[in-house]
């Protein structure tokens, strides 16, 4: 996969009706998705992706330090209660380095119930910030429709009925996390600076966020046009080109089991070399109580899965979720 071989999208007749247009786009989909596992896509609702929406959404960035300790995971401020959603700081001495807060769908919508022994219900922790909460909700309700798109084109590509997957994300648990990766520190390294430098056009770099997979469904990606994000390609490493107007798009891993293997989840890290990056993903999700099991006639021969169990159980083994994997017993099927 090379930048001018990535392929770019214009997704704008999935919102539409039935149309050769869509058809082509759907296509185009499941060929990239198939293929690359990697795309980008543009014609996105909302004017989602204007330039001034993000920079009212990343303006948080620019809180006193008193008011995102108010925001802060209990696992790195103990007198909050939020477990889940919220606040993570800078850590040293790990691949990854980025501080951020991950919101949840209780943006959209408060009156969501909250289950006291389940953290992955609880409600996000929000500045008293109105023009940066309206921006959010905007580029949330943007993100859902999107994801659902991505979702029905899919059932279309697999033979499926259109709404094959509505009902699992009908109380959708999706993520909107905004990050900001700033220049490493010295500190940042730890004791062993050569294992998070890597190699790329001829230049030493650093990780900022190590290589993965990642553990759902859909995510989509807006950078904030610094280049950083690469995807992995056979023994190689291609740059995702972060440009203006347009969403990185990868896959899961549960989202490659659930299809049978139609679509491919793709490793990708992060790298920096001196320049303040910001990233915007959004993690498509469905509900914790949705049951993720074998699709009619699209084969992957898997164990039905409770998707609440397997986001906590992939979620906790990243640094920024140290700590609280004792803090949610497995539920199984309902």
């Amino acid at each position: 996969m090379t930048k001018a071989a990535l392929p770019q999208i214009d997704i704008t007749p999935l919102f539409a009706g039935p149309s050769a247009a869509r058809d082509a786009v759907d296509a185009a989909i499941m060929s990239a998705a198939s293929d690359f596992g990697f795309l980008t896509i543009t014609g996105l609702p909302d004017n989602c992706l204007d330039p001034d929406l993000r920079k009212r959404m990343l303006s948080i960035f620019d809180l006193e330090d008193g008011a995102k300790r108010a925001l802060t995971r209990q696992s790195f401020a103990p007198e909050n209660s939020n477990v889940y959603r919220g606040w993570f700081p800078l850590q040293d001495g790990h691949p990854t380095y980025k501080e951020g807060i991950d919101i949840g769908a209780d943006l959209n919508d408060p009156s969501r119930p909250v289950d006291p022994t389940d953290p992955l219900t609880e409600h996000t922790p929000l500045p008293d910030l109105p023009e940066w909460r309206a921006a959010v909700r905007t580029y949330y309700g943007a993100m859902s429709r999107t994801g659902q798109a991505l979702m029905r084109s899919f059932a279309r590509g697999l033979d499926l009925p259109e709404n094959q997957f509505d009902a699992a994300f009908a109380q959708e648990s999706s993520t909107l996390r905004l990050i900001h990766y700033p220049p490493r520190t010295p500190e940042s390294f730890g004791a062993d600076r050569a294992s998070l430098e890597v190699q790329y056009a001829g230049e030493t770099r650093y990780l900022l966020g190590k290589a993965h997979v990642d553990s759902g469904f859909v995510t989509l990606l807006a950078q904030d046009g610094v280049e950083g994000l690469q995807a992995q390609v056979g023994e190689d490493w291609a740059m995702v080109p972060p440009h203006e107007g347009a969403l990185a798009v990868n896959f899961g891993k549960l989202l490659h089991r659930w299809t049978g293997g139609a679509i491919k989840a793709t490793v990708h890290r992060v790298i920096g070399q001196g320049t303040r990056r910001f990233s915007i993903p959004f993690f498509y999700e469905p509900g914790v109580d949705a049951v993720i099991a074998p699709l009619p006639g699209v084969g992957g021969d898997f164990e039905p899965v409770s998707y609440g169990d397997h986001l906590w159980e992939a979620t906790t083994s990243f640094v920024e979720q140290k700590g609280i994997a004792h803090l949610r017993a497995p539920r199984g099927l309902s």
